[in-house]
């Protein structure tokens, strides 16, 4: 892709690091963990191309932006806020969105938190939810390792992912993608809880094909920059981000709104019955799809498909 435009927005308070390219109605998309902007790359240009304007930020605690230190600056109202704040700062009233991973936790309470300006809501990969004590706790399961209690306690996680940041981040991204075997993340329920992470994980013998050298490269040079406190931070505020948001608990998406996720996505498998649960929140859900042979990373696994899928939901909502 050619040099991406950076612009450095003020947003709710931060400053945050935002490719900005074409001209239209404006689409905001949100990436989640372990990412940055750089996971939209083969989206952006498709969707400028088709008349739209793109607004891709590293998140707070991420690549370029604002990483504040303290743990409560990631709870989900600052992160909608966010959002909000970059169509602000670009002269829109109205936004569309479409996020990712934590990035599509992000999407779905932002289109409900801010339900005046957000038109419509894609989300790639996580179904709508909100967690509960069995999402830090799995029921049954105190003697068993599992990543999101593991990353409550303040830099543990943070110790063992930055010890090392090139096998971190070959091994999450090769453990959530279709290239590994199915279920690989999964298998982190088969280990004692007193692991740590990247040892639940297989280690791939190279880059995946979606993945290039050049690409690797990129990513490292920006956890290299911001290490992972930040964006660990995030989990730290899940069942926080309920109890700041009790009007969130029976509330209904009112806006257009779809969701497509790899066919090979073991996050999908959190819930058994998300396709049955996930659509009854919705008023208008356009289409539920799944992207054969993608794994969680389907942006760069399947990237003309995972783009198609957005220009579909994108031209009926906002025909170009």
């Amino acid at each position: 892709m050619q040099e991406p435009d950076f612009q450095y927005l003020d947003s709710n308070g931060i400053t945050l690091r935002t490719v900005v390219a074409g001209e239209g109605p404006l689409v905001i998309l949100l990436h989640g963990w372990p990412q940055c902007w750089y996971l939209w790359r083969h989206q952006i240009a498709p969707l400028a191309a088709a008349g739209y304007r793109v607004a891709v930020p590293d998140q707070r605690g991420y690549g370029g932006s604002s990483k504040p230190l303290d743990v409560r600056a990631y709870n989900i109202r600052e992160l909608a806020a966010d959002v909000a704040g970059i169509a602000r700062a670009l002269g829109y009233d109205e936004f569309n969105l479409i996020g990712h991973d934590w990035g599509c936790m992000v999407a779905w309470n932002t289109a409900l938190l801010h339900a005046d300006t957000c038109r419509s809501v894609m989300g790639l990969s996580v179904p709508f939810w909100r967690p509960t004590s069995a999402t830090l706790n799995p029921p049954g399961l105190d003697d068993r390792f599992w990543y999101i209690r593991y990353f409550q306690q303040q830099g543990v996680a943070e110790a063992e992912l930055e010890k090392d940041l090139p096998a971190s981040l070959k091994k999450l991204y090769y453990g959530l993608a279709a290239d590994s075997p199915y279920g690989a993340w999964m298998k982190q329920l088969q280990f004692p809880r007193s692991a740590g992470l990247l040892e639940t994980l297989p280690t791939p013998d190279k880059l995946p094909s979606w993945l290039s050298e050049e690409d690797f490269a990129y990513y490292l040079a920006q956890y290299q920059r911001s290490g992972f406190r930040g964006p660990n931070n995030w989990y730290r505020n899940m069942l926080y981000n309920n109890a700041i948001t009790p009007e969130l608990e029976k509330a209904r998406f009112k806006q257009p709104a779809a969701f497509v996720a790899g066919s090979e996505d073991d996050v999908l498998l959190y819930d058994a019955n998300w396709r049955e649960s996930f659509p009854k929140d919705f008023d208008d859900l356009r289409f539920l799809d799944i992207i054969e042979g993608a794994g969680h990373w389907l942006q760069v696994e399947k990237p003309a498909e995972t783009t198609a899928q957005m220009l579909r939901f994108l031209r009926e909502v906002e025909p170009r």
